[in-house]
């Protein structure tokens, strides 16, 4: 069975851990349940592709009194980037698309997407493009497309007026919310700078234009069926939400509660659908579980092979996972930013990925050429290849900049390494 893939396989010791530090990650993450901050959690630590480390605490439902269990299903959200980014350079493999192909090749709209220079969210004032938004531009995400919900730029202003903040207007497909991101003006010129936003999501259309396949068709034929990620969707079927967490939003107290965003057509929806919804959203769209996600990071750990299936070549995943700013920039000075404690010095980007530079100028203990990602409900996982470290936290806290939980798992982690 799949949750198989989460109990532990080795022990502390033989994969180089203290086990007593190790048991420092579950007393930590224990208070944020005990004291109401979180729900419940689920944490993975595998080396060399064994898991040494493996626990759940709390509920994955607290109305209910539900437990977070090995196989609970939850929102990956942003965690469904590197998902896309995978199925993407498929494609590059094949020579079906190239990284400095223009996206209006393949979505014509961004033909004629223009610039914001200044002026109001109401009344912008615009100027062209000097260079087309390119495929390794949505990868890197230097392409101009932002998010509403940041609430920093007159872009995201305007992003929200069109309906588009912390979801979709309702009956939007993936091709319609193309061509309504192409029309709103972007927030530099392509290749520029960084900016969190909806490139992974137009390279989620990129991909169904280039494979003839609706993006979910695409992600199971060629990645998820290969690697066995059986609970993997963009929607959770009727069978399986009685394994599917409840999201959670913090009070003003600090405690986590369960009620969802007003319902309105621009917020995210508390629950995906059991069926298959209009829009699949390649940047955030998808469901799983941690046996999954594990299997999805052991694959990028063995340069795209996992059980006999190979996803990609070995010299693309390690090209993916090196930085691609230009210059070799770091997002402290590259990037805007999104969050007042996010930390982005000694941070580069990759295709799809963040990539550590220097642990030391990033005031976390860890390994240069770490690459990782995390989710908008407080998700995160770290794939470390010089300690063949896989790393997975899973839980449902929305939004992810609450608490600096990822931080200090990376502390507890690097600690508790001995050999």
């Amino acid at each position: 069975m799949a949750i198989s893939a989460t109990a532990q396989t080795i022990t502390p010791a033989d994969a180089g851990f203290d086990a007593g530090r190790l048991a420092r990650i579950d007393d930590h993450l224990r208070q944020y349940v005990d004291d109401g901050r979180l729900p419940g959690w689920q944490v993975v630590v595998s080396r060399a592709g064994e898991v040494a480390h493996s626990s759940t605490y709390g509920k994955r439902n607290i109305e209910q009194g539900l437990p977070w269990e090995s196989d609970t299903i939850c929102r990956i959200f942003s965690m469904s980037k590197p998902i896309t980014s995978v199925a993407a350079m498929i494609l590059y493999e094949e020579g079906k698309l190239q990284l400095k192909d223009p996206v209006a090749k393949y979505i014509p709209s961004f033909g004629e997407s223009e610039v914001y220079r200044n002026g109001s969210f109401v009344s912008p004032v615009t100027e062209r493009l000097t260079e087309p938004m390119r495929i390794w531009h949505l990868l890197t995400h230097t392409s101009g497309l932002t998010y509403g919900f940041h609430n920093n730029h007159v872009t995201d202003a305007m992003h929200r007026r069109a309906g588009f903040e912390w979801g979709i207007p309702t009956g939007m497909d993936l091709s319609t919310c193309c061509d309504v991101w192409a029309s709103l003006p972007l927030a530099f010129q392509p290749g520029t700078e960084w900016l969190y936003g909806v490139s992974t999501d137009v390279l989620g259309r990129v991909i169904e234009v280039v494979s003839g396949q609706s993006l979910d068709n695409f992600f199971r034929e060629r990645i998820l069926d290969p690697l066995g990620m059986t609970d993997t969707e963009f929607w959770v079927e009727s069978d399986k939400r009685d394994r599917f967490a409840e999201l959670y939003f913090p009070k003003p107290t600090g405690n986590a509660r369960g009620e969802g965003p007003s319902a309105n057509a621009s917020v995210m929806p508390a629950a995906p659908l059991d069926h298959k919804p209009t829009m699949l959203g390649g940047g955030g769209g998808l469901c799983g579980t941690a046996a999954d996600y594990l299997r999805f990071a052991h694959m990028l750990l063995n340069r795209g092979e996992l059980d006999g299936a190979r996803v990609l070549g070995s010299r693309t995943v390690d090209y993916m996972t090196r930085n691609h700013l230009p210059g070799g920039a770091e997002l402290e000075t590259f990037g805007r930013p999104l969050f007042a404690e996010t930390q982005f010095a000694g941070m580069g980007f990759g295709l799809g990925f963040s990539i550590e530079l220097d642990s030391a100028e990033h005031k976390v203990i860890g390994s240069a050429g770490t690459y990782a990602w995390g989710g908008a409900a407080s998700t995160a996982f770290w794939v470390d290849p010089a300690e063949e470290l896989v790393v997975l936290f899973l839980t449902q806290l929305l939004p992810s900049s609450t608490y600096p939980i990822r931080s200090i798992l990376q502390q507890l982690v690097y600690q508790a390494l001995v050999d």
